[in-house]
């Protein structure tokens, strides 16, 4: 493997784990609210799952290789993905904001993909 590929596949990585953490974090925060409704905790639990199924995959491709991990990824993501469309649609999105998040969230899932194929493609 070549250097920018390694400093490439540790990129990534460190990015998946933060932006994982991240969700975690935001998902935590919500369940801990004592004032948040229904709907909110139940995308918030979903969020949580997310971030930790991420760190999970990972640590696992990065111990394993299998190619399981990538096709894995692949599937929590676009369920997460699918789950926070849902989510703003319901929501009514009043601004194009909506979007730029939407996308926002679908660049974090792709190199969070990225990341688990960088890992186990590595020599």
């Amino acid at each position: 493997m070549k250097q920018h590929d390694t400093i490439l596949m540790y990129g990534l990585s460190g990015i998946s784990v933060i932006s994982s953490f991240l969700f975690i974090l935001y998902g935590m925060n919500i369940i801990m609210s004592e004032t948040a409704a229904h709907g909110v905790v139940v995308f918030a639990y979903v969020t949580t799952a997310y971030g930790l199924a991420n760190v999970t995959i990972l640590s696992l491709a990065w111990s394993s290789r299998e190619n399981w991990a990538e096709g894995a990824n692949k599937f929590i993501a676009l369920c997460f993905l699918g789950v926070f469309v849902m989510d703003m649609i319901n929501a009514g999105m009043k601004s194009r904001l909506g979007v730029v998040g939407i996308l926002f969230v679908a660049l974090i899932m792709l190199a969070n993909w990225f990341a688990v194929k960088k890992v186990i493609t590595r020599v």
